[in-house]
């Protein structure tokens, strides 16, 4: 199982068992601040009547409040439900910090923080005093206020604020996904565009011709066959060149580009979480073949980056070099993950090797970090045409 199969994503609901234990994990780390009404329950200082009440109400609390918090993150929840859960939250956080005591003010923390996760901004920048207003309130009227107020205010102030601002990334999170997804599809439909126009204009002329030579062929057959053999001579000519370039068309749809594959390195890098460092354009008039050769390289080597690096940062550089053998360009990836496991080379750089060596390209392989032996660099360089300018 890889990393993307596991992670989850801010913004995206949990779509396995596996995620939605991460994401129940990374929710409930957050009551180890229970602890203060816990040990106030623990410590025996209440009746049995009182000590059973409070259990209940604490643990309805973190029910609800989980139930909240995690419902929602997933997949936003009705706005009538939600108002009415923070309000129930609310009441309960009231009602257990009066007949329980001042430890039970902690509750109002979370309060705040389920105001700044699940409602608007225009509300919770409201909202989120007032619930602190109302532990301050309650919090005077019990021992040691000064203590109280001081070690809660500002957890209850920060702790909303804070998840308003979590509120807004998933939000924006979610927009770049739907529009990287508007993006992607749009761009299909300009290619399917581009396929029809090139094969109208690859075609159309060809059949067109075909047609009217085969018409022709057919009138002149029963009285001058020698120029109807002229004329099918001529439709099988047509049809051939029609296949000739029907083919080298395909060949260039399948052909993989510098460009095409920084922009799907990009992409890829994104979507498992990665910090990616690429060039923005390739060099312009680039040879066919070791273009073909470069884009090949760079899509095995970011697969390997997302597959099983474990990597948080991947570095992509394009630059043009002078050795002694002559001008070159040089492609490198670099990493930051486990490094090389040690063994022999894989298929993936042993294909990479094969396909420079058709264009007397060389690849080298080396550590990131040479001292802790993390990360893995790969530096591929193909030889540049004489007649090449230098790439921008």
């Amino acid at each position: 199982m890889n990393e993307d199969e596991t992670a989850v994503g801010i913004g995206r609901p949990p779509e396995n068992r596996r995620q939605m234990g991460i994401k129940a994990l990374w929710i409930g780390i957050w009551l180890a601040f229970m602890s203060a009404p816990v040990k106030d329950l623990l410590d025996g200082g209440h009746t049995p009547w009182a000590t059973a009440l409070g259990t209940l109400g604490l643990l309805v609390f973190v029910g609800s409040y989980l139930l909240l918090v995690y419902r929602h993150t997933s997949k936003a929840l009705d706005p009538v439900r939600v108002r009415a859960a923070i309000a129930f939250l609310g009441v309960l956080s009231v009602v257990l910090s009066l007949t329980m005591g001042t430890p039970w003010l902690v509750l109002f923390v979370y309060v705040s923080v389920s105001v700044g996760a699940t409602l608007p901004l225009e509300t919770a920048r409201w909202l989120i005093p007032v619930v602190t207003a109302v532990l301050v309130a309650i919090g005077l009227t019990g021992e040691h206020p000064r203590e109280i107020v001081t070690a809660l205010v500002f957890p209850a102030l920060l702790g909303g604020f804070a998840m308003t601002g979590v509120r807004q990334m998933i939000r924006t999170t979610i927009q770049l996904r739907e529009a990287r997804a508007t993006v992607a599809q749009l761009a299909a439909n300009e290619e399917r565009l581009r396929l029809a126009r090139d094969l109208h204009d690859l075609l159309g002329h060809s059949l067109s011709l075909i047609t009217l030579k085969s018409e022709l062929a057919g009138r002149m057959l029963p009285d001058h066959p020698d120029r109807a053999a002229e004329q099918v001579a001529d439709i099988e000519q047509v049809s051939r060149q029609a296949l000739v370039d029907v083919r080298s068309a395909v060949t260039g749809y399948r052909r993989p580009t510098l460009p095409g594959e920084l922009a799907g390195a990009r992409t890829a890098l994104a979507a498992a979480g990665i910090d990616a460092d690429i060039p923005a354009e390739a060099p312009d008039d680039l040879p066919e073949k070791p273009e073909e050769v470069l884009a090949w390289a760079l899509r095995e080597a970011v697969t390997n980056v997302v597959r099983h690096s474990g990597a948080g940062r991947c570095t992509v550089t394009l630059a043009p070099r002078q050795t002694l053998d002559g001008r070159v360009l040089e492609l490198t990836v670099a990493d930051d993950g486990r490094g090389a496991s040690g063994k022999a080379p894989g298929n993936g750089l042993t294909g990479i090797a094969e396909r420079l060596a058709t264009v007397d390209g060389t690849l080298a392989t080396r550590s990131t970090h040479p001292r802790s032996g993390k990360g893995f660099t790969m530096v591929l360089s193909v030889p540049l045409g004489s007649g090449l300018g230098s790439p921008e």
